[in-house]
């Protein structure tokens, strides 16, 4: 019986490395934790009023996730001291064994050993044992490292995306024409948004959580504004300007691989690139303006 409860507490920490593994060193589109965790965070901030919630969604859901997998690799952990207590132990003098050998216990050697903390009290005696200890240190190490490698990734991706959404909006506010885009000034300005879109799609792939972060007003909101590079898009089109041209082929399909993106790994609308668009729009609390461009 004891080896059953050692090999759930294996089975606890393997799950939890494999989710930070998928969450931050090999992103896919299958879920895990994190993005079950990220995804009904997102959709509980909904019924409470899209614009004050979620903005606290994406940030409380991080915490959230990171308190889960600390708390579930001690959990796991302790599982694998528990069934090995008091005898496997060496203990401090004062302490009697006997006393000290409840699952309590257990959760104590572990936060000690995760935290790197190592009082040293209670402390593996054998062999095995002996090695698992370091070895829970080295994981809740490399748990703190992956926490702030998450944020330096996600923080980033997020400044990526609002600044592209900022570019567009001051676009949107200047309303250059026809004639004014074609030009080589046009085709500077078509190349600088087919970037920013592509720099948008590997972030959404890299950190897909960032998708459930809200992005504050309007003019920094890129389910508000992505209309707009749409319609740049097409007014640029049939441009008689070969950069110009060029620039907006490749800026419309960006935005196609981006509406590819945003539908297979979110939206899930099996629609067209408009469609999609104005279901991100919608998913992100955009009033009526940003849609009614599709």
């Amino acid at each position: 019986m004891k080896w059953l409860v050692t090999l759930a507490g294996v089975g606890l920490v393997l799950i939890i490395l494999r989710d930070v593994f998928h969450t931050l060193w090999h992103p896919t589109r299958h879920g895990g934790l994190s993005r079950r965790v990220m995804t009904a965070s997102w959709r509980l901030s909904s019924r409470f009023g899209r614009r004050r919630a979620a903005g606290l969604a994406g940030p409380l859901a991080m915490v959230t996730v990171v308190a889960l997998w600390a708390f579930t690799i001690t959990l796991g952990w302790a599982l694998i001291y528990w069934p090995h207590l008091p005898d496997a132990f060496s203990f401090a003098s004062g302490l009697t064994p006997d006393e000290h050998s409840g699952f309590v216990d257990a959760l104590y050697i572990s936060m000690v050993t995760v935290t790197t903390l190592g009082l040293g009290d209670i402390a593996p005696a054998t062999g095995w044992l002996r090695v698992l200890g370091p070895m829970e240190a080295l994981v809740g190490f490399a748990l703190l490292t992956a926490t702030v490698s998450w944020v330096l990734g996600i923080y980033p991706a997020l400044a990526r995306r609002r600044a592209l959404a900022l570019r567009l909006s001051h676009l949107q506010r200047t309303r250059p024409t026809a004639r004014q885009l074609d030009s080589s000034a046009g085709a500077a300005v078509l190349e600088h948004l087919a970037a920013g879109v592509a720099n948008v799609c590997v972030d959404f792939l890299q950190y897909a959580e960032s998708y459930y972060f809200h992005d504050g007003d309007d003019h920094t909101s890129l389910a508000h504004n992505i209309h707009y590079a749409v319609e740049l898009a097409d007014l640029t089109s049939e441009s008689q300007h070969a950069d110009v041209q060029l620039c907006s082929a490749v800026l419309r399909t960006a935005l196609e691989d981006l509406a590819l993106i945003l539908d297979r790994r979110f939206l899930h609308t099996r629609a067209t690139a408009a469609l999609t668009f104005a279901a991100f729009a919608r998913d992100h609390g955009a009033g009526p303006d940003s849609v009614q461009g599709h």
